[in-house]
């Protein structure tokens, strides 16, 4: 089995963010890690929303980020501390777009270990030196300079290591052109080390240390250390060098103190939620600096979401006093970044991020907590107290979907569209949803309006090539045209010059500042001053199909005769040639008039013989045919596209690749073949099937450049993106015709009709795979199931966390004892931002604030049946005395006269620290009423273990209950065991079913086939694997093969051989008696081991499943980090020698961009098995780049030669 690698949504979680100006100038840009990719995400000053600059996977762990920039220079780099065992820094080339690598420094193994630097950056704020650690031992430090033509230069490594030493955190301490000083929380643990007794780990120390790297002697020597609190977990700048105090500001539990070599420290409390219980201290987890020349102040973010405000008051380098003010509270982030444009971008831990203005800057009074007012009782400092309330300084303008982490998911086309739907469980705790995913991109609908008959066609028109927004939107009717001016009303004219009691066949701009209106009984010029001329159709011959560009028309009139005209120096339209085709013309498109061209070269001719025709428009050839190509269906449609498949080249023009002519054939399919520019000639063409209806052709602008509207079945969009064309589905109704629509309320949308309505839309988001509705959950969502195709059931469960009826008492109680008056606001007082009606209502939502905490060994837990067409919640069931849910599934016990069985694994009282122990494990079975809306309780049955693992088989439950499978039916008052198998090595985490046997998943061995023999009533097992896996996600493929996924990010498929499968299935015994002897160390056959591959991220689900109509199964694959793969087979083994080969090239020519081998990538723990990476591919080729499969030039008659490859030729389900 050959397969190849697909990724259909690439990483959504951020691990850590940077910001600068990248690119130069005075943009300001976010530099993100996604796990194994890396992002450079631009925020819109005007409009506040984030556009994705560039993506890029580096195959290989990002760790860590940051960004320097060398004195007197006008742009940042980004300096990337990964697996690789290598430094790499990076530098953004604005005309290629593209991440340049200026420098790669290798100085370790690869691979996340611990005492390899990697995990931390710390940069010299003057940008000369930076430091990468790792968790322990080894520092090292870098110095940056410049040579003499001013490109950056990095030294040898020098060392600052430590042994027997943990590092928490890592920063740079700012002191002007001094020497640089890095500083560093480390614990000493050689003494913990040889004590058996642990007494002297218990009184370890972390201390700070300052490391001093003089650039004279070019050498780091540690310069000053001091204890400090143990609860320290992160160091943030504090500006120096005239701009500020300089020193640190170290992160603790429940303080923030201010530290400096000979500085006495600095302390204030971190105010805390009134409503924390007093044994949860307060853990600052993300921090942003913003500095102006004149002032600076920290935003530090703790565990529960409160951003604070921490100022130091100080008298040059003298600090007096540290503020911590409570700011705001957003949902808990892994970084934050302060944009100089008034930005804050916050990159959440779990589900969407957001990009929030400033309104205020937290100047106004607000609790405060400070180092002057600091009080020291006999239990401690004492506590400030605050409570969140809604957003006042910062307003959230942007989000970004993000799907991490991806519980669960399911493939399924519920709501019987033309693909199916992905149904995902995301996020953690309040942020929790079930988000589902169809195939393509966002519309935001700007306008409906019924039209009074059913249209044909629309069109948009300016009154001059120089304006910015149309002027006119014009429908055709079968009898009629409608005019409609474009103001801040759309209304109705008739003064505009266009016939009205005629349908149109084209109406558009023709030379600078005229139009033209083309109907079936001539042509209607009309121009800028009112005059109108007036082209009348031959005899009683009409014209039944145009093509147009702003300085040509060709016109088809009944009988296959074309016309053309051209615009000439005053603006007049004149006939130049005429010409007659052997038949009647289905369809006509010109090329767009090259830039500093006269006019286009080319007309493309479709007719009913199923062929297309190039013909000439140079004055020297008019109307020759340069070039014919037969299709498989007769062309309804043409249109010409100018792809600029490159963006940027040597002198930073973009350059158009080539131009496309693509065709819309009656049988559903788009054709596509690109046109010789010069002589016309058409060659690499490709087909696409779209739809059941012949797709119809637009031009459209999507952010500045011209892209392809298709309206099949469905609409689809073909534009570029980051330098690759994609056609992409848009999630939307079909349409019948559409045109571009500028205006100053939407400057770049679609106008479009479909039945009696006309409809005005933007695209949103491009670049997107998928478009998501999300459904909000009440807890973390562990797994789900389907009943009966038309609703979910859900189980939810959070640790530590109140139920729902006590948050509510609680809520309650605070109000009535606040009056609403917290934080020094008068209830009556309306607060900024949070004046709105939905935050009235609701001024503490669990989103954006999170649960109150409770204590750790309390569980909440919830099942939950969703309607998904209709998006609610038709039964929700709190589960009491503090059980949690864990495994569910449908069943279907034989002969009973319940029929369709839910069944929940639950446990009660886990824990899960200092050990492992709960207090009981029950399986509860619920019955279906209200035609499966609602659940009914039939009764549950208690279990010595958590039941992880349930399945139905053979008309009984099977479930997997610690290291047991067990067997059950049901009886009256609880389950009756039938049959059990106690020997499976740790905890069974996954059971499927096929037939007669068992594919059962352990925790971590792997997985084991068993059987079951009813006569005898046992359960054994007759094959298991070789390799020790930790399985975190399985799924059954056929009779004989299991998909599996590991916790350090392999996706893998093992198989038993055919002989031993064939002979289990022959033998009486079902393999007992080899199965009885005990031999191999377990059970008598092993597995193979088929497919092996590294993804990058710990897979949590899988699923077998077909996502476009017609196509073949592939396995569907969710991540930690919310991203969607999917792994589909090759069909022929050419395709596979072929792949393998351009890969190998791919691998020596293109190295990743962070130092990681690719090949070494992929086998991080198991060598890379029978697995083509398309993302490599994706990765590197734009789409119009060729690949000889042989070195050096390309030469005649080599059959590798012949063998070129775009990067279209990969089947991709969702690209063209």
């Amino acid at each position: 089995m050959y397969l190849y690698s697909l990724t259909l949504q690439k990483a959504t979680g951020v691990v850590c963010a940077i910001n600068g100006s990248f690119s130069g100038g005075k943009a300001q840009e976010i530099v993100v890690a996604r796990g194994k990719i890396l992002d450079l995400l631009r925020a819109d000053d005007r409009g506040g929303k984030i556009q994705t600059v560039l993506s890029v996977e580096v195959f290989g762990a990002v760790r860590s980020l940051a960004q320097f920039r060398l004195t007197g220079a006008q742009k940042d780099y980004i300096v990337v501390g990964s697996d690789s065992g290598r430094i790499v820094i990076l530098e953004f080339n604005r005309e290629k777009n593209v991440f340049d690598k200026v420098h790669q420094e290798t100085f370790g193994k690869s691979g996340c270990r611990r005492i390899v630097p990697g995990q931390y950056l710390a940069i010299d704020p003057k940008g000369r030196a930076v430091m990468i650690g790792a968790c322990e031992k080894q520092k090292l430090v870098y110095v940056l300079n410049r040579d003499t033509a001013a490109r950056l230069t990095i030294s040898s490594p020098l060392e600052a290591h430590k042994s027997h030493t943990i590092t928490y955190s890592i920063c740079g301490v700012d002191c002007g052109f001094d020497n640089p000083i890095f500083a560093a929380i480390e614990l000493d643990y050689s003494e913990a080390d040889q004590d058996s007794t642990g007494q002297a780990a218990g009184e370890a120390q972390k201390h700070l240390t300052f490391y001093e790297l003089d650039l004279g002697l070019n050498h780091v020597s540690r310069k000053w250390s001091e204890p400090v609190d143990n609860g320290a977990n992160m160091l943030v700048t504090v500006p120096g060098g005239g701009d500020g105090p300089s020193g640190v500001l170290v992160c603790a539990e429940n303080f923030v103190i201010y530290k400096n070599q000979g500085h006495p420290d600095v302390r204030a409390v971190i105010p805390r939620r009134a409503d924390l219980p007093a044994e949860r201290g307060v853990l600052i987890v993300s921090a942003a600096t913003h500095k102006q020349k004149s002032m600076f102040f920290f935003l530090l973010q703790t565990e529960y979401g409160d951003i604070f405000k921490a100022t130091l008051e100080h008298d040059g380098e003298h600090v007096q006093e540290l503020k911590i003010k409570y700011f705001d509270t957003i949902p808990v982030t892994s970084s934050m970044c302060v944009l100089k444009s008034g930005f804050l971008f916050a990159a959440s831990e779990f589900g969407n991020h957001g990009l929030y203005q400033f309104q205020a800057i937290g100047e106004e009074a607000d609790v405060e907590a400070s180092s002057a007012t600091l009080m020291e009782t006999e239990e401690g400092f004492q506590p400030v107290f605050f409570q969140p309330r809604g957003l006042k300084n910062i307003v959230r303008v942007d989000q970004v979907e993000s799907l991490m982490p991806i519980m669960d998911m399911k493939v399924e086309n519920l709501f019987e569209e033309e693909t199916p739907q992905i149904y995902t469980l995301c996020g953690r705790g309040p942020r929790s949803s079930l988000r589902i995913l169809r195939p393509g991109l966002a519309i935001s609908e700007m306008a409906v309006s019924q039209l009074p008959g059913v249209p044909s066609a629309v069109w948009t028109v300016k009154k001059n090539v120089i304006d910015e927004f149309d002027a006119y939107i014009v429908v055709s009717f079968a009898n009629a045209t409608l005019v409609l001016s474009i103001g801040e009303t759309v209304e109705e004219v008739s003064d505009s010059g266009f016939l009205d009691t005629t349908p149109s066949l084209a109406v558009s701009l023709i030379g600078d500042d005229s139009l033209m209106q083309v109907h079936p009984s001539g042509i209607r010029h009309i121009r800028e001053d009112g005059r109108i001329n007036e082209w009348r159709t031959p005899g009683k011959r009409t014209i039944v199909k145009v093509g147009s560009n702003r300085l040509q028309v060709v016109i088809a009139l009944s009988g296959g005769e074309l016309i053309y005209f051209e615009v000439d120096m005053t603006g007049q339209l004149m006939e130049v040639e005429k010409h007659e085709m052997s038949g009647d013309v289905a369809c006509l498109d010109i090329a767009p008039v090259p830039e500093g061209r006269q006019r286009s070269r080319f007309l493309a001719v479709g007719s009913y013989d199923n062929t297309i025709r190039i013909l000439s428009l140079d004055p020297d050839d008019c109307m020759q045919i340069l070039s014919v190509q037969s299709v498989s269906a007769a062309p309804e449609s043409l249109l010409f596209l100018e792809v600029q498949a490159s963006i940027g080249g040597e002198d930073g023009a973009d350059h158009p690749a080539s131009l496309f002519l693509n065709a819309g054939l009656s049988n559903g399919v788009l054709f596509r073949t690109v046109v010789d520019m010069v002589t016309g000639q058409l060659s690499d063409s490709r087909s696409r099937f779209l739809g059941l209806r012949a797709p119809k052709l637009f031009s459209i602008v999507i952010r500045g450049r011209r892209a392809m509207l298709c309206l099949s079945s469905r609409p689809w969009l073909g534009y570029i993106h980051q330098g690759h064309f994609l056609l992409t589905p848009l999630s939307y109704e079909a349409l019948e015709y559409a045109a571009s629509f500028s205006s100053d309320q939407c400057s770049e949308g679609v106008v479009a009709v479909a039945g009696d309505a006309l409809r005005v839309f933007t695209i949103e988001r491009l670049g997107e795979t998928f478009n998501e509705t999300a459904i909000p959950l009440r807890y973390t969502p562990r797994k789900f199931v389907f009943h009966k195709r038309k609703s979910l059931i859900i189980i939810e469960s959070d640790q530590g966390a109140f139920t729902a009826e006590e948050r509510e008492a609680g809520k309650k109680e605070f109000f009535e004892a606040a009056g609403m008056g917290e934080n020094g606001n008068n209830s009556g007082e309306q607060m900024e931002n949070g004046g709105d009606d939905e935050d009235k209502n609701d001024p503490l939502s669990d989103e954006q604030y999170g649960y109150p905490k409770a204590e750790s060994d309390k569980w909440v837990s919830c099942i939950r049946v969703l309607d998904p067409k209709t998006s609610n919640t038709t039964c929700l069931l709190e589960l009491q005395d503090n059980e949690a849910a864990y495994s569910v599934c449908t069943v279907n016990f034989r002969e009973k006269e319940y029929g369709t069985l839910l069944a929940v694994g639950t446990a009660k009282g886990l824990q899960f620290w200092p050990k492992r122990s709960l207090a009981s494990g029950f399986i509860h079975i619920y019955r279906f009423v209200d035609d499966g809306r609602a659940l009914e309780l039939l009764h549950k049955t208690q279990v010595e273990g958590v039941p992880l693992a349930l399945c139905q088989f053979q008309g009984r439950l099977l479930a997997g209950i610690g290291p047991v499978l067990r067997l059950y039916d049901l009886g009256k008052r609880r389950l009756l065991r039938k049959c059990e198998n106690k020997l499976f090595p740790n905890t069974i985490m996954s059971i499927q079913t096929y037939r007669d046997r068992i594919y059962v998943g352990d925790i971590q061995e792997s997985f084991h086939y068993c059987k079951y023999r009813r006569d005898e009533n046992q359960l054994y097992v007759f094959a298991d694997d070789s390799v020790p896996r930790w399985v975190t996600a399985a799924h059954h493929i056929d009779f004989d093969t299991m998909a599996g996924a590991d916790k350090f990010g392999n996706v893998y498929f093992v198989r038993l051989p055919q002989d031993v499968s064939d002979e289990i299935e022959e033998d009486p015994t079902g393999g007992k008696i080899k199965w009885e002897q005990g031999k191999l160390n377990g059970a008598p056959n092993k597995v193979e081991e088929i497919v092996q591959f590294h993804v990058g991220d710990v897979v949590t689900c899988l699923q077998k499943a077909s996502l476009i109509p017609g196509g073949g199964d592939s396995v569907i694959y969710g991540t930690v980090m919310g991203s969607l793969g999917a792994l589909l087979p090759f069909t022929s083994r050419d395709d596979v020698d072929f792949f393998s080969h351009l890969e190998m090239h791919l691998r020596q020519e293109f190295p990743p961009l962070c130092g990681r081998d690719h090949m070494a990538y992929r086998s991080a723990y198991f060598p890379v098995k029978d697995v083509i990476d398309v993302s490599l591919k994706v990765t590197i080729l734009g789409p119009s780049t060729w690949i000889g499969l042989c070195d050096g030039d390309v030469t005649p008659g080599c059959d590798r030669c012949s063998q070129r490859v775009m990067i279209q030729d990969i089947v991709l389900p969702f690209e063209y």
